[in-house]
Parts: C-alpha cells; sequence; structure tokens
C-alpha cells in the first residue's frame, strides 16, 4: 500500500476481531465520487480518477480498510447538476454506497450539502472551494479534506506582497460565475486591508468558456496594470496566458494565476518565467519536502507512467479525501474494540481527524472545514521538464491564514491584523 495514503490507526484491532464483529463488515467498501469526466472541466476530474484507481489498487492490495476492499463509482459532473443529484440520491438510495465524494463544483457542493444531510449520509467535499458551505450552515454529515477559497486567496496575496510589495495598481480578469467573483471578493478584500493605497484599474469577468481575450487583453495593454490577476482555470486560463504571451502582456505586468499549477504541463514551453502561481494546497509533483520521499516519487512516478502526465492538484485532493475515509473507519474501528463500526461511529470518527494523502497533515476542524497548508511559487524554465515549474517556492501555515471558525471571510478580512505579514513561511529553492 502507497504509505502516504495510509494512518498510524490501530489497523491490528480489526484484523484480530472477534467473528461476530468479522459477521458484521460488508464484503465491500463502496464509494460514490462526483467528478467532471467530460466537457472543459474533465481536465481535473479524468485525473482524479486516475489517481483514484491507483491509489485504490495499493490500498486493496494492501488488504483495504479494516479487511474490506474498497471500490469506487463515479459520477460525471459535466452532466450538470440535475444529473449530479439524481445520481447521488441513486447510489445512496438503491445501490447503497457507505459514503460519497462530491464535488468538484462548488454549485454542486452547495446542492450535496443539503442532500446528504437528508440522506444521513458521510459526505467528503474532495475538492470545491467555496468558503460559504460552512460558514453559512452547519452540517453533521458533510466534511472537507482540503482549504477553501479565502486561505488559497489570502496566501496568494501575502506571497505577492512579501515578493513584489511595491506594486501601484492591479487588475482582475476571471471567470464569469461564483468562483470568479468570490475570490476576487476575498482578494480584494485581503488587499484592501494590507496594502490599501492599491488602485484597481480594471475588473473583466469574461463568460465562463470564453475562447478569445482579445478585448480584455487590449484594454489591459492599454492601462499597463503593475498585477494581472486571474483565479481563472482549466482551458478559460490557458487561453488566456497564451493570448497574453502572444500579445507581450506578460512582459508589461506581473501575472497572478493562483490555480496555475495545473495548466503548467499544457501551457508547456509557451509559459513565461516569474509567474506566481499557486496550486490550491501544498500540491505539487516535485514537493520540495517530499520529492525525495521513496513513496511519493513512486506514486508520481507510477502516474505518469499510467496517464503521460504528472499529477495536479485534483490527485492530491483525491488522495487526501481517500486518506480521510480510511482514517475515520481505522479510528472508528479501534474506537469500537476492533469491530466493523456502523455509518454514525465513522461520521463521528470524522470529527477532529488528522491524514495525510500525499502532501503535508491536514486537520478537521470543529465545523467540519480542513486546514491546509498553502504552497505558492513562481514559474522558472527547466530543461528537464518541457513545461515551466515552481521556484521560490513558499508554503504558508493554514492555521494561520483560515478564517477562525465561527466567522465570516468577510469581516474576518476587513480586520486582518497587520501581523499577518510577518507570519513565518518555510522557503524552498527548486532542486536544492
Amino acid at each position: 500500500m502507497h504509505r502516504c495514503l495510509k494512518l498510524p490507526v490501530a489497523l491490528a484491532l480489526a484484523l484480530f476481531a472477534g467473528t461476530a464483529a468479522a459477521a458484521d463488515k460488508p464484503e465491500t467498501l463502496t464509494i460514490g465520487i462526483t467528478g467532471f469526466l467530460s466537457g472543459p472541466a474533465s481536465v481535473f476530474g479524468e485525473p482524479a480518477r486516475a489517481a483514484s484507481e491507483i491509489l485504490l489498487d495499493d490500498l486493496n492490495r494492501a488488504g483495504g480498510i479494516g479487511g474490506v476492499p474498497v471500490t469506487a463509482i463515479w459520477v460525471d459532473e459535466g452532466a450538470g447538476g440535475e444529473h449530479v443529484l439524481s445520481e447521488y440520491r441513486r447510489l445512496v438510495q438503491d445501490v447503497g454506497v457507505d459514503a460519497m465524494f462530491a464535488s468538484i463544483s462548488s454549485g454542486n457542493c452547495k446542492k450535496v450539502a443539503p442532500l446528504a444531510e437528508d440522506l444521513k449520509i458521510l459526505n467528503i467535499m474532495w475538492d470545491c472551494g467555496t468558503q460559504k458551505i460552512f460558514e453559512e450552515n452547519s452540517y453533521r454529515y458533510v466534511f472537507r479534506t482540503q482549504a477553501n477559497a479565502t486561505p488559497e486567496m489570502l496566501s496568494t496575496l501575502l506571497y505577492l506582497l512579501k515578493t513584489k510589495p511595491d506594486f501601484e495598481t492591479i487588475a482582475v480578469v476571471n471567470q464569469d460565475y461564483a468562483w470568479g467573483r468570490d475570490s476576487w471578493h476575498i482578494f480584494s478584500t485581503a488587499l484592501q486591508r494590507l496594502k490599501p493605497g492599491v488602485r484597481v484599474v480594471a475588473e473583466l469577468f469574461p463568460k465562463f468558456g470564453a475562447p478569445d481575450f482579445s478585448t480584455e487583453i487590449s484594454r489591459l495593454l492599454a492601462l499597463r496594470p503593475d498585477v494581472i490577476l486571474s483565479t481563472s482555470w482549466g482551458g478559460d486560463l490557458d487561453n488566456f496566458v497564451r493570448q497574453s504571451v502572444q500579445r507581450g502582456l506578460t512582459e508589461r505586468s506581473t501575472f497572478v494565476l493562483p490555480l496555475m499549477e495545473s495548466s503548467l504541463q499544457r501551457i508547456g514551453p509557451d509559459m513565461p518565467e516569474g509567474v506566481i502561481v499557486g496550486g490550491r494546497g501544498d500540491h505539487y509533483f516535485l514537493h520540495p519536502e517530499f520529492r525525495d520521499d521513496a513513496a511519493f516519487t513512486a506514486f508520481v512516478e507510477r502516474y505518469h507512467a499510467a496517464t503521460g502526465e504528472y499529477p495536479i492538484y485534483p490527485v492530491f485532493h483525491i488522495a487526501q479525501a481517500l486518506a480521510a475515509l480510511q482514517g475515520a473507519y481505522e479510528r472508528a474501528i479501534a474506537g469500537n474494540d476492533g469491530a466493523w463500526p456502523d455509518r454514525e461511529q465513522v461520521v463521528d470518527a470524522m470529527e477532529g481527524l488528522e491524514f495525510r494523502g500525499l502532501g503535508r497533515t491536514v486537520r478537521i476542524r470543529d465545523d467540519h472545514q480542513g486546514v491546509e497548508d498553502q504552497m505558492i511559487g513562481v514559474t522558472r524554465r527547466d530543461p528537464t521538464y518541457g513545461f515551466a515549474v515552481m521556484d521560490h517556492m513558499m508554503i504558508f501555515p493554514g492555521a494561520e491564514i483560515t478564517t477562525p471558525v465561527g466567522m465570516d471571510s468577510t469581516a474576518w478580512l476587513e480586520n486582518l491584523p497587520e501581523s499577518i505579514l510577518e507570519i513565518p513561511v518555510e522557503t524552498y529553492r527548486h532542486a536544492e
């Protein structure tokens, strides 16, 4: 079994459980997973599905969870929100899955969270970023095994302020839907608090899926902002970066792209150096703390052999969700004197859980939000790869940059102490 997925919980108790407990074990532990398997967002879903197959194969070869093999049934979010809800309900009520992982889309996460409560099914939000889930509601059965948009955007801003503190103007080019507007709201609120003199010279929100950014680029060339932020992702981000490079915009402004880690391989040699990039967590196939770890590198090599690509952040997110599921079951088994736990005991075991997937340890807070460290860096060309890598990396501690339990992100960001600029961060150079 891949040891990054393994958690130090008393699995031996389950192996030596009595016959009565063994009889209660299911033949298979089944999870349903929603992710984009079609459409432009499949660039996130397909890598995650490929990774889940590798990780589950490793897990099952090692005996599964408490001696029970684990299988996954995937649902395509690309078919639309109504399809996701219909399949979610079918998997829980008709198939009888033991847990659900949903979703990539923040909109779908908002829809499935109350449904999970109604169905009383453990739901792990394995990728969506909206900070509003646990700030606006309280759930028993819903947990998130990675950070939300607030620490992701705040760490990006802190990196910018540490490395390019003298900028005076900024523009944003974001996709015109909830993520694009919410992530800009988080970033701009924190920016106004920490560097209030910066002028926002343009707020541009092209239609989601737009292939042509000539209008936006022409305006930015005329405005010449010191910084251009885009929290876009997928094909939209790829097209915006390529067209900006072609017209020389990347040479005039500092680009800040918090989700760019997932696009670096697709952009390839066209990606300029010096662009500030992130990967929604401490997610990176050349993670400076684990790149020499045998189990980590073995997974990266196996994933590359299977897909022809290196892992991107959705791969790390699905690994964290699987690690959390395994950790919760093993914790529940240990607390149940080695007997197989019921669903409610597993949900209880998720409370306060600490686990590790392919990056640093993540902790589930009282509000069910995962606390995850954030790594930000800048692009650098390396002849070893046909695409830009990350350099001058900083890892920001999740506990310091995540909205406290019970607080609203906007209110918290509006009152950030200036001391947050001085929180200690660990720094790394590429290949050192």
